[in-house]
């Protein structure tokens, strides 16, 4: 029997199941990934907002991280929702020791797709100094993007700039930055230390993308564990979160979440 390319997730949850942990699972299944998960916090969420959350203890996420990572096989990993500077502490030390064999994606989570804010200020701090120089990729929108370069993003050629610093200055793996926050054709760029690549799909227009970073750089995650080149697995999560974007789902009052069946639709 071939190997079983396996996943997980390290993120907060979505009870509304278009964002967090809930989307990374049916985005790994849908592209035929073993997914496995680890809860940092419990969220009540839906397509309004955040309502409230409520943070696991740090004890409590390291026994879940020790649990998967002393009996499962982990080809690939990806961080979204990491509350607290202690949440962090933790979870590097345990990337730090599959650093070698598993690829790790960090969807650098800040705020949601409704403006709430899902990380501590202090926090983002060690999330830019710890944890980024750990990762294969980092995969920012615009706004998080000016945080972690503190610098204005207004064009595309900010976008390879900023790439390029977060890569070449900041230490993490790659950079890909997207640039859902512009105009025009939903284009972004993927920086991996040598060259600059460009993926550009036609923009949607829709206001239902609750849970698109979310799932993706799950996407991405998903590809690495099955042993894709950064770029093609960059490639089809780029493709795959379009058509999830394009069959995205009218429902809820607020912005509807994703199709992750989407490319199945004939």
């Amino acid at each position: 029997m071939k190997q079983i390319p396996c996943a997980l997730t390290i993120a907060g949850t979505d009870p509304s199941g278009g964002a967090g942990i809930q989307a990374d699972l049916k985005t790994f299944q849908e592209l035929q990934t073993y997914g496995m998960s680890v809860v940092t916090s419990v969220v009540a969420q839906n397509t309004t907002g955040v309502q409230d959350v409520h943070h696991l203890p740090v004890e409590f996420i390291e026994q879940q991280l020790e649990s998967v990572l002393s009996d499962m096989p982990v080809h690939a990993l990806k961080t979204g929702m990491i509350a607290n500077e202690p949440m962090m502490e933790v979870i590097a030390r345990y990337i730090t020791k599959t650093k070698k064999k598993v690829a790790y994606v960090m969807d650098p989570v800040m705020v949601a797709t409704s403006g709430d804010p899902l990380i501590v200020e202090e926090a983002r701090h060690f999330l830019k100094k710890e944890l980024l120089p750990l990762t294969t990729i980092v995969t920012p929108n615009l706004p998080e993007t000016e945080f972690i370069t503190g610098r204005q993003i207004e064009s595309t050629e900010d976008m390879k700039e900023a790439a390029a610093y977060i890569v070449d200055e900041l230490g993490a793996g790659a950079a890909l930055i997207k640039g859902g926050h512009l105009q025009g054709r939903a284009v972004d760029f993927l920086y991996d230390g040598h060259r600059i690549y460009t993926f550009s799909e036609e923009r949607i227009n829709t206001k239902n993308t609750h849970g698109t970073g979310c799932t993706y750089s799950a996407a991405i995650t998903a590809n690495l564990s099955k042993g894709l080149s950064l770029y093609e697995a960059v490639l089809h999560a780029k493709k795959f979160v379009t058509e999830a974007i394009r069959y995205s789902f009218p429902i809820g009052a607020g912005n509807g979440p994703t199709n992750h069946w989407a490319t199945r639709i004939k």
